[in-house]
């Protein structure tokens, strides 16, 4: 019947999705952050660059106010 293709359904379903939520405790363990960011362009790179030596951090939003402001003499 229609019906004994529910297990393996289940299977197949919990199978796939495992390592997308495996990813989440990964990435919080070893990143201290649970997302990623997009990297597949070469903007996408330097805006990670840029918002690590600003901050620290890439994960913060950053602003104008995360630049310093230069001594005027």
């Amino acid at each position: 019947m229609w019906f004994e293709i529910l297990p393996a359904a289940g299977i197949i379903t919990v199978a796939l999705s495992v390592p997308i939520y495996a990813m989440y405790g990964l990435q919080k363990l070893t990143l201290g952050n649970a997302y990623r960011r997009n990297m597949d362009e070469r903007f996408d790179r330097v805006m990670y660059q840029r918002d690590f030596r600003l901050t620290d951090n890439p994960y913060i939003m950053n602003g104008l106010h995360a630049i310093p402001d230069e001594d005027r003499k």
